[in-house]
């Protein structure tokens, strides 16, 4: 019976197929660089030996190994939104393409036009490391297991999913609500696949480290020291170490995640060789830090490496969820004590540019008025939105650099006075006689010195602000259930957005605590722009749709913009290289190798 069932599936699956493009891989828009017989991504080298050990430094502490659940922090290299040595994924993303996802777990793709479905067809090669088959009933499992009973984050992301149905023992076909969500098939092509049968008699959403992860990625763990420690060993039986989307990947034999208290620690240890490479985000450690014995031997190496990837939007983040944060007016008023032409000269070494859009660094960024096609999109909306979405280009308050930015302070202070603010005994109070006071959440204590000089301006203007600096741990759990005033935030951006924006700014992620409308907006105008800008046919329309968002997010004072590089900054020991050709969307140590010293 099973046998038949099985043949049954394939016939099925066949009868699904007739008439349909078959793809080795899938783009957003437009053709994809590399033909079904490419034999590596064009930014590899081909050659690196294999071999050594790469040592990284990570801050805090973990007690899981499963990333895919909103209980516990997962050891670091496990996260299927960054870098995951464990899982593979049905497909995998170029480096040097906008948005395009080559075959991994799949051997080739099929779907219609439309885009209202597609089919992932599994490499028969495809093995689990305990040796056991990727089936589609594997894929299937891990779908309704990670929007069921892990994160919040995948039943959103991948809310539009109106059925998975197996269709063989190698084949599954995702089929959508909608027709017209380019980003649909991509994004269920990036589906980590987890072991169904490990699985089988285990808690799911249980913390805990006694159980090793299986899966069938290029490592496995090999060791680890709970809260401290965890090596990553790479597989010599990895069933895709031959593929084209692999070659001169996973050169290291073993990864080390090394974990440590705060920056301040880690970065001694670096310079002191406990680990191998750091991407640095402080200007001032940049620019001062990194001077050591180490440094002046060569034995450590400092690169900027440009990039062509959005900057997204870095600022300091209003929890509008908060009464005193409701009314815009205060909140375009308190951007005026953020000095950045004075931070970024005393502070930054000049290293950096301000932030003014959501989409920062790229053409999807709001530039100039808005035009006819931005406009259109707008105009049923004038209602909600603020007038200068439609007339002004927004910018955010700018100074003479001179530490005593009174000219800003001024401005803030008219804005808060028209809107019925009142200042008694260098207390700001809200026209209904409330004390304006909120406290600024950091884990870092880089931050520290950047936040105190806005602090002081604050006060100025009425404003008690408090800064307070807790553990990375406990920092994780407030954002998840949105405890906080305002902190500094990240929202990353791709250089295709899509629906990972809902997950940003939508009316139904606001309440879903551990989503990433840390904000909590729910404004139509805005649910209606995210809609419109998931469901462009072009990348014309992609551009001229997030273009209208970002106009609606800047005009709404949710944030107060801070700054953004165009490049990364790298500190790595001399021993570790990286190919000649640095692909323009992602940086990646998977593709670095050891070179054994006098090689």
């Amino acid at each position: 019976m099973t046998k038949l069932l099985a043949i049954l599936g394939l016939v099925l699956a066949v009868g699904v197929q007739a008439g349909q493009e078959t793809h080795h891989a899938l783009s957003m828009y437009g053709d994809v660089k590399y033909g079904p017989d490419f034999t590596h991504f064009d930014y590899v080298n081909v050659k690196a030996p294999k071999g050594g050990m790469l040592k990284l430094g990570v801050v805090g502490t973990f007690d899981s190994f499963n990333p895919f659940i909103s209980k516990g922090i997962p050891a670091a290299g496990l996260s299927p939104q960054s870098a995951s040595y464990v899982w593979d994924s049905l497909t995998v993303r170029s480096l040097d393409e906008p948005f395009t996802e080559y075959g991994l777990l799949a051997e080739r793709m099929e779907m219609p036009e439309d885009r209202s479905w597609v089919i992932f067809h599994l490499r028969p090669q495809a093995r689990f490391a305990d040796g056991k088959p990727v089936t589609a009933d594997d894929v299937k499992w891990t779908f309704d297991t990670l929007t069921s009973k892990g994160q919040p984050f995948y039943s959103y992301y991948y809310g539009s999913v109106a059925s998975v149905d197996v269709l063989g023992p190698k084949s599954v076909k995702f089929t959508f609500k909608e027709s017209n969500n380019r980003e649909l098939p991509l994004i269920v092509g990036q589906l980590p696949v987890l072991p169904k049968h490990f699985w089988q008699d285990r808690e799911f959403d249980k913390v805990e480290l006694q159980t090793l992860p299986l899966g069938s990625g290029p490592y496995r763990v090999a060791s680890f020291k709970p809260g401290k420690q965890v090596v990553y060993e790479r597989r010599e039986d990895y069933w895709a170490r031959d593929l084209p989307v692999n070659r001169g990947h996973h050169n290291f034999d073993r990864v080390v995640m090394e974990y440590f208290l705060d920056e301040t620690v880690i970065l001694e240890a670096f310079k002191g060789g406990a680990f191998d490479f750091r991407s640095e985000n402080s200007a001032k450690n940049w620019a001062t830090a990194y001077d050591s014995p180490a440094l002046r031997k060569g034995e450590i190496i400092k690169e900027e490496i440009s990039h062509e990837l959005p900057a997204g939007m870095q600022g300091y983040i209003y929890n509008i969820r908060r009464p005193v944060f409701q009314n815009p007016v205060l909140r375009e008023a308190l951007a005026y004590a953020l000095d950045f032409e004075w931070s970024n000269q005393n502070l930054f070494y000049g290293q950096y540019t301000r932030t003014r859009s959501f989409f920062e660094n790229s053409e999807m960024a709001a530039t100039g008025l808005p035009s006819k096609a931005e406009l259109a999109l707008l105009e049923p909306w004038r209602k909600v939105l603020p007038e200068e979405t439609f007339s002004r280009e927004y910018q955010p308050p700018r100074t003479d650099g001179s530490g005593s930015p009174r000219a800003n302070l001024s401005k803030a202070q008219g804005l808060l006075k028209s809107a019925g603010y009142s200042i008694r005994d260098n207390q700001l109070f809200t026209p209904d006689g409330t004390p304006v006071k909120f406290e600024i959440l950091l884990y870092s204590p880089a931050f520290e010195r950047i936040t105190l000089p806005f602090v002081r301006n604050l006060k100025v203007l009425g404003v008690e602000a408090t800064v307070r600096r807790i553990d990375p741990q406990q920092y994780t759990e407030r954002l998840r259930n949105f405890d906080f005033d305002m902190v500094v935030a990240t929202f990353g951006q791709s250089t295709s957005p899509g629906n990972e924006q809902r997950d940003f700014w939508s009316s139904d992620a606001a309440d879903r605590p551990d989503s990433r409308n840390l904000i909590g907006i729910k404004n139509p105008a805005i649910d209606d722009l995210v809609e419109k800008l998931i469901q462009a046919d072009t990348r014309e329309e992609l551009v001229t749709r997030t273009q209208a968002l970002d106009r609606a997010l800047q005009w709404g004072h949710y944030v107060i913009p801070q700054w953004h590089i165009d490049r990364y900054r790298l500190a790595y020991r001399h021993y570790l290289k990286h190919p000649k050709t640095v692909p323009p969307y992602g940086l990646s140590t998977d593709i670095w190798w050891y070179q054994q010293p006098g090689d």
